[in-house]
């Protein structure tokens, strides 16, 4: 814990000592953990865990009795983090250029007159470089800060270079400022910049600029490790394949962008369900199908010509509800005791075609053709995902390896697309040739994807869980859009409305802690969203 200066300012630093330690703790911390790890009176850690959690920095989990980083910690740094796409974009680059050198990979961007580190991919060794998340570092010495500085245009370069302090941090460093613009000549020539044990001895670097589709510099992807396994040979060579990394990276994103304010989306009249899934359009009926799974009822929202909504349970179930999709006029709908159909009407019926489905089923879609597609674990990890015709032997088509959430199909029947929570991953699966690419990843630390819905422009929609927001994607797989969302659990999404010019979205509200519930009362509502 940091030395306290005096009363005032001692309160402060203590108050960042807590939710320093809570945000390093995946998992949470406990009153007393805190307590015995920043060796502070329980009374003084209770004072301060009440203040902090008042004013939203930190939230209780009751269930655990533990402590985390509450929903206006996020808030804040999505405010002061405005390029969500640049770490989904450079995450299978970072990926890549880490299983080809063994060594760990970064990425950083400018923040003032230094370069903060937004990501990090481990190498393979046992002795590597360590650098943490969010440390800052100067721009004069390190291969990311040059790399950007070589990349900016002459007078934004030359402004930042004249406010530097180029302090010697190792017999190596520049401290030149002539000598530092002729090494930013050379590395903007080359494309990649080098960092000879300038910041920390026996410690070498090399990295290149991330630049967008709109010549704007976003950031750096580097390379470090010991000297002696990157040697000044090793990093020429490696240095093309790093700037080419760099360069696809850019290609993948677009201008920049503001994230849209959450008072885009409206939350539509009626009663809030403990935990909203699977919403359908039906555009026959101008109706919205979708369903609570724990309190298990099929909801209704009838959309008139004029625009008003009506909202009323079509069904009420007897189990918790697993999955639902329309087939022909019905609803199928898989629940914990078995399956049964959901008419027009509302009035349920058994069914034994798809006996056997609910045990197993991870995720269910609809072709055009109106062939069932679904996602069931894998015997040996993972998940299987194929047609799923009643009566007939499943014949899995891909095989993924971690458990699928959502399905869907692409509008021309091309490509089958799903969400994987736990990388954080949209999937694209090539119906014609078989192949399984990653469309997009999303950070952890950004939600995990749930739900998968495609607007009539192509652009594909998800929501993020614990993320407090939906994102669309572009087919390339660019984030195009960020929408906040007042609830932190986002849970599906649909494309509908008289003129298919809304998006749908449902939210849990089971698991949302009491705490945050009181700030999100919304949650489990039923939301839209104009495109």
């Amino acid at each position: 814990m940091s030395a306290n200066p005096g009363d005032g300012t001692g309160a402060i630093e203590k108050a960042i000592d807590v939710l320093e330690a809570v945000g390093a703790s995946p998992d949470g911390l406990s009153q007393t953990q805190l307590t015995d790890q920043l060796s502070l009176p329980r009374t003084t850690i209770y004072r301060l865990l009440a203040t902090l959690v008042a004013r939203g920095m930190l939230r209780r989990d009751p269930a655990r009795k533990v402590y985390r980083l509450g929903f206006r910690c996020f808030e804040m740094a999505r405010q002061a983090y405005t390029m969500p796409d640049l770490v989904a974009a450079a995450a299978n680059e970072m990926r890549g250029l880490r299983d080809l050198t063994g060594e760990t990979c970064y990425l950083a961007t400018l923040d003032g007159l230094e370069v903060i580190s937004l990501e990090r991919c481990d190498g393979a060794h046992s002795e590597r470089s360590a650098a943490t998340l969010g440390q800052r570092k100067p721009l004069h010495c390190t291969s990311q800060g040059k790399a950007i500085l070589s990349a900016m245009n002459g007078a934004a370069r030359d402004a930042i270079v004249r406010d530097l302090t180029l302090k010697p941090l190792t017999p190596l460093t520049i401290t030149d400022r002539r000598r530092l613009n002729a090494e930013l000549n050379i590395t903007a020539a080359r494309g990649y910049a080098i960092d000879d044990e300038e910041i920390v001895l026996g410690v070498r670097c090399v990295g290149a600029p991330i630049v967008d589709s709109q010549g704007a510099v976003r950031g750096a992807i580097s390379v470090a490790g010991p000297a002696y396994r990157l040697t000044r040979e090793r990093l020429e060579l490696l240095g093309p394949e790093i700037a080419e990394a760099a360069r696809r990276v850019g290609a993948e994103l677009g201008a920049l962008k503001p994230i849209a304010p959450s008072g885009e989306v409206r939350a539509v009249p009626g009663p809030w369900a403990f935990q909203g899934a699977f919403p359908f359009w039906q555009a026959g009926a101008s109706r919205l199908l979708w369903a609570d799974l724990l309190a298990p009822t099929v909801r209704c929202l009838d959309v008139g010509p004029d625009g008003a909504m009506e909202h009323r349970v079509l069904a009420r179930l007897e189990a918790p509800i697993r999955s639902m999709q329309p087939i022909g006029d019905d609803l199928l709908v898989i629940h914990d005791n078995g399956v049964e159909l959901v008419g027009g009407d509302g009035n349920v019926r058994p069914t034994d075609s798809w006996k056997g489905a609910a045990p197993v089923l991870l995720a269910l879609c609809a072709a055009r053709d109106g062939t069932l597609w679904a996602a069931v674990p894998a015997p040996a990890g993972g998940c299987q995902v194929g047609a799923w015709r009643p009566g007939e032997a499943w014949q899995p088509r891909w095989t993924i390896a971690e458990p699928v959430q959502a399905l869907h199909w692409s509008a021309a029947g091309s490509q089958l697309y799903a969400t994987t929570p736990e990388s954080g991953s949209i999937l694209v699966m090539d119906a014609e040739g078989g192949a399984v690419r990653r469309l997009a990843t999303v950070p952890k630390g950004a939600g995990r994807p749930h739900g998968l819905a495609i607007d009539p422009g192509g652009g594909v929609w998800t929501a993020l869980c614990d993320g407090w927001s939906v994102m669309r994607f572009l087919a390339d797989g660019t984030l195009d859009r960020v929408v906040g969302m007042p609830v932190p659990c986002p849970s599906d999404v649909c494309v509908g409305g008289p003129q298919g010019d809304r998006l749908f979205i449902t939210s849990s509200r089971q698991q949302v802690p009491l705490d945050v519930l009181g700030k999100a009362a919304l949650s489990g509502c039923l939301f839209e969203l104009r495109l």
